[in-house]
């Protein structure tokens, strides 16, 4: 039995493009990621987020998946955390800062890092829904599942079960936990030190944290341009905790935003 929550009739274009991408973290790929055994020397990278912070869709979609295509993945050990700025409630509920639409999508997304811990299937699936949001189409995002072969009621079942609240109370604790506390989202983490607004060039920290004898092959080429980097930095965007969701501009902005997606979704279904 498919539980009530939003589904996607329809293959959105914006998603052809994605396949294209995904197809790079297939089983079946060459580009499939090669998580090293026994490795001693990986380097931690946290990623901490939330599901429709822009600033969040496009660290994932375009510089996170970076680490993917130049396999300096099989040097980190990568944990994301879809939680952000989210609130929880005296009842064990939560409020989301993009509204209940961003609590579904953290909570599907939670739920395929607990059904799918392998990298190689969980962020194919996350990496799709980001690139959606990314490209103002999330509510396509059941249309991720099928392309990857992935069963979409596992996830259903646990959204609708309870599980999925679990975790994403859970991820409220570890993200409210963290030392120093996290200001924004998204909130990169490299060997537990925060990279604050410096993010983009999270791989530049991972290389300098890289404590193995042979310097990963990626890394060859950053070092070359680490300075400049450093010297070309400059504020990356991100969505602050200090957006307050009961302000009556941050009401309005959702309002016309879940308006406008509902007339979409009329729009598509005529």
């Amino acid at each position: 039995m498919r539980s009530n929550m939003p589904s996607g009739s329809y293959l959105a274009p914006s998603l052809l493009t994605c396949l294209c991408l995904i197809s790079l973290f297939s089983p079946s790929s060459s580009s499939e990621i090669a998580l090293p055994s026994g490795s001693s020397h990986k380097v931690s990278l946290g990623l901490y987020y939330e599901s429709l912070c822009p600033y969040s869709a496009n660290f994932v979609v375009n510089h996170l998946a970076k680490i993917f295509d130049s396999g300096l993945i099989s040097h980190v050990e990568l944990r994301l955390v879809p939680w952000g700025n989210a609130k929880t409630k005296g009842n064990a509920t939560f409020d989301c800062q993009h509204g209940p639409s961003e609590c579904l999508l953290n909570t599907v997304e939670a739920c395929a890092i607990d059904i799918w811990p392998d990298l190689n299937e969980h962020f194919p699936l996350i990496y799709c829904i980001e690139k959606l949001v990314f490209s103002h189409d999330h509510t396509q995002w059941e249309s991720c599942f099928e392309p990857l072969g992935l069963d979409s009621k596992l996830v259903s079942d646990c959204y609708a079960g309870g599980r999925g609240k679990e975790l994403e109370l859970g991820y409220a604790a570890e993200t409210n936990a963290l030392q120093p506390p996290h200001q924004y989202v998204p909130w990169v983490v490299v060997d537990g030190k925060p990279l604050y607004d410096d993010y983009e060039n999270f791989m530049s920290y991972i290389c300098e944290a890289y404590s193995g004898t042979a310097k990963p092959e990626a890394c060859s080429e950053l070092s070359v341009n680490r300075v400049q980097l450093r010297e070309a930095r400059k504020t990356h965007p991100v969505c602050y905790m200090k957006e307050k969701m009961s302000s009556p501009a941050f009401k309005a902005v959702r309002s016309a935003v879940e308006s406008i997606s509902g007339w979409t979704k009329m729009l598509l279904d005529v």
